[in-house]
């Protein structure tokens, strides 16, 4: 399978696993890498000295090549980004803040730069920054998303008529299905978040993994609209925020009801029922923890029967 983005990563497969906090450390990054896809590390759950711990396993264990997920709106950022070019990261995936920040600093230091967007707007905005790449995540994806709240089937087809750019669509994508649509649609890779948060390999707690597999088909919705919008599942902790919201309750009341940590309680360490619950709108697909061999074994199957079904209309 060659596209652009298998091509601009030296990847043989066009899938990328989301740097999803609390989930992406090195055994899940280089497990995808070892797959044939890209493996990105989470940085928005890492402090410095376990974002570097995590490079040098990922420098031992990846046979392809992987990269680093960079919100942009960390606040020791500079640091981070000296960390990852002084630890010789050749990929770097960043999101929540402008493009032009860093991009050229990267490319000087041989690193490939691809920036996550929500709208076509922003895309533009990518290409005048010199980005190699980009990601439309439509908001069907888990945790953080943009204002626009754009569906990745409207998403894809508008941010590729805006830009030229090597396009990966993420946001709703878990099968090898799905993986066709957003290619039929115009992008050149998937990012793919919740199947890979679930997965064997995944830091995730298994409390997490379990509580999710069981999810039904409406189990989350965007909350937290005061603060940043934010897919959650519907446990105690988002009832007691959608009630607040309900009320018209300002963003600092709203930080309050969710204490610190939200998101490391239900991921990491297993409040499922406390915690920031953070997953995909597609987590109802997801029926069993897999192993990442399996999952790409399953979605490369679907993708070709997929294309079989097509190729008889």
């Amino acid at each position: 399978m060659n596209t652009r983005i298998t091509e601009l990563f030296g990847i043989r497969l066009p899938i990328i696993s989301g740097g999803m906090v609390w989930c992406s450390g090195w055994r899940l990054a280089s497990a995808v890498s070892n797959a044939g896809g890209l493996g990105l590390l989470g940085a928005g759950s890492m402090h410095l000295d376990t974002l570097a711990y995590h490079i040098d396993r990922m420098k031992e264990a990846a046979q392809g090549p992987w990269g680093v997920n960079l919100p942009l709106m960390y606040p020791q950022i500079d640091e981070l980004v000296d960390l990852l070019i002084r630890r010789g990261v050749g990929i770097v995936f960043t999101s929540a803040g402008s493009p032009k920040k860093f991009t050229r600093r990267f490319h000087d230091a041989g690193m490939k730069v691809a920036h996550v967007v929500s709208s076509s707007r922003f895309a533009v905005k990518c290409e005048e920054a010199g980005v190699d790449a980009v990601v439309a995540e439509g908001f069907e994806a888990g945790g953080h998303n943009g204002r626009e709240e754009l569906t990745t089937m409207a998403l894809i087809p508008q941010v590729r008529r805006a830009t030229s750019l090597p396009l990966i669509a993420a946001g709703g994508i878990c099968s090898g299905e799905s993986m066709l649509a957003a290619l039929a649609l115009g992008a050149e890779g998937v990012q793919m978040g919740t199947v890979f948060a679930l997965s064997a390999e995944s830091s995730a707690h298994e409390a997490f993994k379990e509580y999710c597999i069981g999810l039904p088909e409406d189990a989350t919705m965007l909350a937290l609209k005061a603060i940043a919008p934010t897919r959650l599942a519907k446990n105690a902790l988002f009832s007691k925020i959608a009630e607040a919201e309900r009320q018209g309750a300002t963003a600092d009341t709203l930080r309050d009801i969710l204490g610190q940590k939200a998101a490391k309680r239900a991921i990491f360490e297993g409040e499922v029922e406390n915690g920031e619950v953070e997953i995909g709108q597609v987590v109802a697909q997801v029926k069993a923890v897999e192993s990442v061999t399996d999952i790409f074994s399953r979605l490369i199957r679907e993708y070709d029967a997929a294309k079989q079904r097509l190729a008889r209309i």
